[in-house]
């Protein structure tokens, strides 16, 4: 049987199997295929918008990767008040988004009392919405505490499930164990998890992929977050070469046929990566984008990674581009929490 159909069918793969799907262009047609005719019998041809609010660019750790990691001292640093990101959801709404992304850096400014006040208040104001944070490694008692504030979904990415590769990506006292524990943690509490990796990471192999498809087999997330590996000047890989194009798609629609539920990302990294990236994607299985709400003034300060899409566009701007975008791609953006159909 071809490797696209029976991985449709079994929704799963030998490593051997999945190795060879992901080292050759030969199956990427029947797999595009394939994965966007899952996502419509799960999802239709709906995409469902997340308003993403990048409100702090501190961050206490210094993966090798990252823009914002604490060694990047050009890094122009900010953070957003509570009424600032309270500004932004309001703008949001009124755009018809139903789902808010507080995503930031590991900063210690924020505390367990901050980030629950804010969620409270946005949970108080829109209580039709859904709230997702995405504000790394924190305690058991912290996430019950997020969750009970009223914050409903959680996004890590765990980057690499291979110990050996976590560790030359991140420097010592960053534990891949704990980031493991740390979605389990979540999933038990009752949260929609969103998990994922950066594809084309340095160092990475075929190997470690599969390792990743592997660890999220096991977690069941709700949501998988994948995007290629995108280079910034100010880390210790700054002469790494960008992810791939191509494998990204692959992988997206590998995701799509072994897990046919997940809402999955076409990422802002893959827009960035190439004109069309995120419309690919879109084709490719994904289904969810998320367009920037943050205050255009700080877009560009939160730079993960060099040359970030959509970094002045004023929130409304930037919506009605990118419904025109999905509609010129073949889908439609839709007013909705989207939330995932198991």
């Amino acid at each position: 049987m071809e490797l696209t159909a029976k991985l449709k069918k079994n929704r799963d793969l030998s490593d051997e199997e999945l190795i060879a799907l992901l080292n050759t262009s030969e199956f990427d047609a029947s797999l595009r295929e394939a994965a966007d005719g899952v996502r419509r019998e799960r999802y239709g041809d709906a995409v469902f918008v997340r308003g993403l609010i990048e409100f702090t660019n501190y961050c206490k750790n210094d993966c090798y990767y990252c823009g914002i990691r604490a060694g990047n001292r050009a890094a122009e640093r900010y953070r957003l008040t509570a009424e600032q990101i309270l500004d932004c959801c309001a703008a949001g709404y009124d755009l018809g988004f139903r789902t808010f992304v507080l995503q930031g850096g590991e900063d210690p400014y924020f505390t367990d009392e901050r980030i629950c006040a804010i969620v409270s208040a946005i949970r108080e104001t829109y209580p039709d919405c859904a709230i997702t944070l995405s504000i790394g490694e924190r305690s058991r008692a912290s996430y019950e505490a997020f969750f009970r504030a009223g914050a409903n979904r959680y996004l890590l990415r765990h980057e690499t499930a291979d110990d050996a590769h976590y560790a030359l990506l991140h420097p010592p006292g960053m534990s891949p164990e704990n980031r493991k524990r740390c979605l389990f943690d979540l999933k038990e509490i009752g949260y929609q998890v969103g998990a994922g990796f950066m594809v084309g990471s340095p160092y990475q192999t075929t190997e470690n992929i599969v390792a990743d498809l592997r660890f999220l087999q096991r977690l069941q997330p709700d949501m998988i977050g994948v995007g290629p590996y995108l280079v910034h000047k100010q880390t210790p890989f700054c002469d790494m070469a960008n992810g791939p194009l191509d494998l990204t798609l692959r992988i997206l629609s590998v995701l799509r046929l072994m897990f046919p539920y997940v809402l999955l990302p076409a990422t802002t990294a893959l827009g960035t990566l190439h004109p069309l990236g995120r419309e690919l994607g879109l084709k490719a299985g994904a289904n969810v984008v998320m367009p920037n709400l943050s205050p255009a003034d700080v877009r560009k300060k939160y730079e993960l990674y060099e040359n970030k899409i959509c970094t002045g566009d004023e929130a409304a701007e930037c919506r009605r581009c990118l419904e025109q975008r999905v509609k010129a791609a073949g889908y439609r953006v839709v007013t909705d929490r989207g939330d995932v159909k198991r």
